[in-house]
């Protein structure tokens, strides 16, 4: 797992506070004001270090009940570190070829997380994704005090961890989730949107496990098997909700003659109507929904950086990047390890290859 030194030199993050959406809401992760880049602890004298997660916790900035939630094991603090990292590493990596980056820096996060943007429907699926997933994984490492492998038949389990299987614990990690975004006002209809898309990250997950299988017996044969359930690999859950993410639905709030009710227009068959009730009803789906359509990215504004300067690939992106304002072409030489071999014992030998290549960069 990525620690945090690696995060600020991979993404040069800084410490942010942005905005949260709701105050009656209790967020998390990219969609919440924890810092993006939570830097580890440093070593502390041995008589306090059963208390070091305290400090971690409070770094996270985290509301009254999620801070007590995080300081009751200490190992929930580096995993809420570590979901942090992880949905923000597969948010940049999933969206790298697009005119929005996810860029995360400074007040953008903010600003995007108080519209209803395409964007911001993938931050909350990445970030309860990202939670869910993270939190499975630990309970398997046995890095969390309060659960481990998946809760299967004890006889089972003990089996598994003998043979080196052991079960990602998803039962646990949902119903931590639940608890720690708490209960979120449904008074209008951006917040039941949001939170829709919260558990559509989460709902992706559970539709991602696998059944992994080990045989025991003589000369290989398959006598005994041995099964536990894993989570796919999280780019996998990246790319799904980015699939999600380009067939976003938009909707809007209408009113059903029939009943009189109000409920949730997709807006396939006629304009939304942004027209919020207290009773409006969420279609049943796994479709990342938004209420409202998202701007160019071209340009530098409170959304984002703008794509000026911003590298491109020629004939796969830079038209689309660039916004039709075209690219500058710059030629450099590079130097990197080429022909490289395995010398007994034990290490690889390269020779340096020089050659020219091209960088392509969107005009201003």
């Amino acid at each position: 797992m990525l620690d945090g030194h690696l995060l600020l030199g991979w993404l040069s993050f800084t410490l942010i506070v942005a905005c949260l959406p709701a105050p009656t809401a209790a967020y998390f992760g990219l969609t919440g004001n924890e810092p993006l880049s939570v830097l580890p602890l440093n070593a502390l004298p041995e008589e306090v270090t059963g208390r070091a997660h305290y400090k971690l916790c409070d770094r996270l900035k985290l509301e009254k009940k999620q801070r007590r939630m995080c300081r009751r094991d200490p190992g929930v603090a580096e995993t809420l570190r570590d979901a942090i990292t992880l949905s923000a590493l597969e948010c940049q990596y999933q969206f790298r070829f697009e005119r929005w980056n996810c860029t995360l820096e400074g007040r953008h996060r903010g600003n995007i997380l108080k519209r209803g943007f395409k964007e911001t429907a993938f931050l909350y699926a990445i970030s309860s994704a990202g939670l869910t997933h993270a939190l499975a994984k630990a309970c398997s490492a046995g890095r969390m005090e309060r659960c481990t492998c998946d809760e299967a038949p004890h006889l089972e389990n003990r089996k598994a961890w003998q043979w080196g299987g052991c079960g990602d614990n998803l039962k646990y990690a949902n119903k931590f989730v639940k608890d720690f975004l708490g209960k979120r006002s449904n008074k209008d209809l951006r917040a039941r949107v949001d939170m829709h898309n919260t558990n559509v990250g989460m709902k992706v997950i559970k539709a991602g496990v696998e059944t992994t299988c080990k045989c025991h017996g003589v000369s290989g044969s398959c006598t005994v098997q041995t099964c536990w359930r894993q989570l796919m690999p999280f780019h996998e859950v990246g790319k799904q909700l980015k699939q999600r993410y380009e067939a976003s639905v938009k909707v809007g709030s209408s009113t059903n003659e029939a009943t009189g009710e109000g409920e949730i227009s997709t807006g396939r068959s006629q304009p939304p109507q942004p027209l919020p009730g207290p009773n409006d009803h969420i279609p049943r789906t796994m479709d990342l929904l938004h209420i409202e359509d998202s701007p160019s990215f071209c340009r530098a504004s409170k959304y984002s950086s703008g794509t000026a300067g911003r590298k491109c690939y020629k004939d796969k992106n830079c038209d689309a990047i660039c916004c039709g304002r075209g690219h500058n072409t710059q030629s450099r030489e590079v130097t990197r390890p080429c022909q490289c071999q395995v010398r007994w014992c034990c290490y690889v030998e390269c020779k340096q290859c020089t050659q020219r290549e091209e960088v392509y960069t969107c005009k201003g």
